[in-house]
């Protein structure tokens, strides 16, 4: 980057790196899919233990976001944000070199450790960076927002291309070059913020974290030990002990790692579960459609990726084009309801999915309207959930919102995996009974995307009173 650059030219530079983290540890969450029947192979995975490759990152990434996010406000954004991509560069190494379940598992877990650092600190950054103008901070926001999509579905893409053409240990190297080029471009573009006085929840960190993983592992093995076992309520009750700990260790500390006050902020309790019900029916989808389009339809992997670039497309021109201008016109909370319905309305018919169906009938066009109702709610819900916080406390917000995401992406997908093997996905080579389990996961997903538009119909305040740009402009 040349010297000569002027400062308004670099923010948006800057803008590039920031969008291409927010890309990147989406595109950690997608890349997998098309690998996993490959990785089951080798590595020996159970057909009910695969979504640990996905949950070992989600799980790592939204338990320590909040952690990432008081980090960020103490430490300084830009330090964070260096140091996350370290993390995620090491984490990329170990799980591409994995020869055991074991190491896989944990080359995901410090990947998500190291996104949990780089996404709040990303958004604090570009708070930094743009806060200041609210014009230019929802430019901003839509680009940082089309990214999450846009890393989603590449992920798929090159996953596709590269577990067809090289080998699957692949999805994770590609990381390795992308960290240099961010950790090189970091000093160059990133404001420096002076550091804080303050202490870390490490115990907060942990217990949040425990509690989240329990929850998961226990909704997943639920169809395969019992509803009903012993084995099943008591993680699932330990789970509540853990989070219930951790909610009373946040109202008692000093200085904790999510201040029960901060949801106080009018409308960023909403924002927040809009995001959270938004992740879990939108992940769900994204993951059962992939073995939908390799089980089923019986596509190899370039095709299953190629299959998701409409859907992608439209999301991206949704969220830098539409979004923004019907935000400055109707407000935040039509524009989250509306998405999350038409996100229902996709997942509906999605469900409709046939043993013998094709591409053209049974996924492109409930794709694009999933895809449609997903371009509406995020920008929106994320504008609200980040805009509602005070200056000091963006990183906490921002770990907070992208927390909402990434629970209800794990719990989601957890609960949607429980449905689908009761319906039948542990059944392979019988195409109507796996087709009846991934229609059953669709039709649930479905469902938690219409609750969730009737849930922030009822808990959001109107537009009248809250209007777009006072969604995404931080108070003075």
């Amino acid at each position: 980057m040349s010297t000569q650059t002027s400062p308004a030219t670099r923010k948006w530079w800057a803008l590039a790196v920031i969008a291409a983290a927010q890309f990147m540890v989406i595109m950690d969450t997608s890349i997998i899919g098309i690998a996993l029947p490959r990785m089951q192979a080798d590595l020996g995975f159970s057909q009910e233990n695969l979504t640990w490759v996905f949950n070992a990152y989600v799980i790592a990434f939204g338990g320590l976001l909040l952690l990432g996010g008081r980090l960020s406000d103490l430490l300084g954004a830009r330090r964070v944000f260096a140091a996350g991509w370290i993390v995620l560069l090491g984490g990329s190494v170990l799980a591409g070199a994995a020869t055991t379940v074991g190491a896989e598992l944990a080359g995901r877990a410090i990947q998500g450790a190291g996104a949990a650092l780089i996404a709040p600190a990303a958004l604090t950054l570009l708070m930094m960076l743009f806060g200041s103008s609210p014009g230019e901070l929802t430019k901003a926001l839509a680009v940082y927002g089309a990214a999450a999509p846009a890393g989603g579905t590449a992920g798929v893409f090159l996953g596709g291309v590269i577990t067809e053409y090289v080998s699957w240990p692949w999805v994770f190297y590609i990381n390795v070059p992308i960290a240099v080029l961010a950790l090189l471009a970091v000093p160059a573009l990133m404001p420096e913020a002076p550091a804080r006085r303050g202490s870390l929840d490490l115990l907060g960190a942990v217990t949040a974290t425990a509690g989240l993983a329990a929850a998961v592992y226990g909704i997943v093995r639920a169809p395969e030990v019992g509803w009903g076992s012993g084995q099943t309520w008591a993680v699932l009750a330990a789970s509540a002990v853990l989070l219930a700990g951790f909610v009373l260790l946040q109202s008692r500390r000093a200085q904790p790692l999510m201040p029960p006050a901060i949801f106080r902020a009018p409308d960023l309790a909403a924002a927040n579960l809009a995001q959270l019900l938004l992740g879990a029916a939108w992940v769900p989808m994204w993951f059962f459609l992939n073995l939908y389009l390799q089980q089923v339809l019986g596509y190899s992997a370039f095709p299953s990726g190629a299959a998701l670039l409409p859907m992608t497309t439209l999301i991206m021109l949704g969220m830098i084009v539409v979004a923004p201008r019907a935000m400055q016109r109707f407000g935040a909370k039509p524009m989250i309801v509306t998405g999350l319905a038409i996100l229902g309305l996709g997942l509906g018919v999605m469900s409709l999915v046939r043993p013998t169906g094709t591409f053209w009938i049974d996924v492109l066009p409930a794709s694009l309207v999933a895809a449609g109702g997903m371009a509406l709610a995020f920008i929106p819900s994320l504008g609200t959930a980040i805009g509602a916080a005070r200056p000091e406390e963006g990183g906490l917000a921002s770990g907070i919102v992208n927390v909402s995401y990434q629970i209800g992406s794990a719990l989601g997908l957890a609960a949607m995996t429980a449905l689908a093997t009761a319906f039948g996905t542990d059944e392979l080579g019988d195409l109507p009974r796996l087709t009846d389990g991934y229609s059953a996961a669709f039709l649930g997903a479905g469902a938690v995307a219409l609750v969730g538009a009737a849930v922030t119909a009822a808990t959001m305040s109107s537009p009248a009173r809250r209007s777009a740009s006072a969604a995404a402009e931080p108070p003075a």
